[in-house]
């Protein structure tokens, strides 16, 4: 019995250890000074179909859509298009007033997917160049289609993703998931990138090559993160992610620790569809040397931060209770774990308030716990997040 327990202590040490070593080498990579492969602007202007999928978003399109009609950019050029499902009789008339492309529909059962398909196919396939995808919260700066446009002007550029930054951090939950957004784009992004490998998408504040996802979103059948499904695709077919950390995003944080409890199902179901859906292309994409898609297929599989950072920390104090030898080596990777977070955190957000914020780190670890009991309820209807007007 020792020796089973000896033996199972090691196989999780090496697991977890796995986990911290890939944080902490991308978490290093995104401390290297980045050159954008942007250099000039655009000659032309691209056509871009802005989509906007919003379910029940009364409360927020407006400003967003606004926002999108402020653009530097040529009217003529870019197209906004909302999808409006299950939004009340008001809000559609008011969007009706704006010179966008409102479309109206009413799923039984809603998700992202069925609104981004029912656009693509009322759209002119050959009317765009660029499909840009942002949530219904999101306030883009003026300049956003420029520089998006500067950006698809390189050669080989098909597939990007913009940073996407807090809109909101008026409570501690919408802080600690400000900087949980900052670590992803730290470790994810800005990391892989530095690293030569894609940038991971994010779900908002992407663009592509119109055909493409066209291609790929008409096929995908995902019910929530539609976004891992089309990254999972696209990895597959050899297209390499960028990533604009200086094209700006603003998207609006959680507020309350159950929308943080529904939205992280959400998300723990989708990362964990994926891998079963694209596990078996894993051989076929060793022998091509596909890495990128291999390293997203581990992403999927790995454990999220706030579920490593807990299960190391209670092993690690379970083995100092109990006196074990192992205790200094479980410390040690949860030592470097907490320095792979610290390192990933921008430097304005080290502030008193993160101390505050780090105390909801706990109570979230218990409800990423109990999201892992139910994640096949997830992936069986779509879990909308709701949101305020933060502006």
């Amino acid at each position: 019995m020792e020796h089973l327990l000896y033996t199972l202590d090691w196989l999780l040490y090496i697991l977890f250890a796995i986990n911290v070593a890939y944080l902490l080498v991308c978490s290093l990579a995104s401390l290297c000074r980045y050159k954008p492969f942007v250099t000039a602007p655009a000659r032309t202007s691209k056509r871009f179909a802005v989509f906007i999928a919003a379910y029940r978003e009364d409360a927020v399109i407006l400003p967003t859509v606004h926002a999108c009609l402020a653009q530097d950019y040529p009217d003529d050029r870019y197209d906004v298009v909302v999808i409006s499902d299950h939004m009340r009789p008001e809000t559609n008339a008011v969007l009706s007033s704006l010179p966008i492309k409102l479309l109206q529909v009413d799923f039984e059962k809603s998700t992202n997917t069925k609104s981004l398909q029912a656009a693509l196919g009322y759209l002119d396939k050959a009317a765009y160049d660029i499909a840009l995808v942002i949530d219904a919260d999101n306030i883009i700066a003026p300049s956003y289609l420029s520089e998006l446009n500067d950006a698809f002007s390189v050669s080989g550029v098909r597939v990007v993703q913009t940073h996407r930054v807090a809109k909101n951090l008026n409570t501690g939950m919408a802080y600690l998931d400000a900087i949980s957004e900052e670590i992803n784009n730290s470790i994810f992004r800005l990391g892989h990138v530095n690293l030569g490998m894609s940038a991971a998408l994010i779900g908002s504040g992407m663009a592509f090559e119109y055909p493409l996802f066209y291609d790929a979103m008409m096929d995908n059948t995902s019910v929530g993160g539609f976004d891992r499904v089309l990254e999972m695709k696209l990895l597959y077919k050899g297209i390499h992610i960028h990533y604009l950390p200086d094209t700006i995003v603003r998207d609006e944080k959680i507020q309350k620790a159950n929308s943080f409890y529904r939205q992280r199902r959400r998300w723990l179901s989708a990362q964990y569809y994926s891998f079963f859906e694209f596990a078996n292309h894993l051989l076929p994409a060793i022998r091509s040397r596909k890495w990128d898609f291999c390293d997203k297929l581990y992403q999927q599989i790995s454990l999220s931060r706030v579920l490593l950072l807990g299960f190391v920390f209670i092993i690690s104090l379970a083995h100092s209770l109990f006196a074990s030898p192992s205790a200094c080596k479980w410390w040690g990777i949860f030592i470097l774990l907490l320095l792979a977070l610290a390192l990933a955190i921008p430097r304005k957000y080290w502030k008193w308030r993160l101390l505050k914020a780090v105390c909801w780190v706990p109570y979230s670890f218990l409800l990423m716990l109990l999201n892992l009991f139910r994640l096949k309820e997830a992936n069986r209807r779509f879990i909308h997040t709701t949101h305020v007007d933060t502006n």
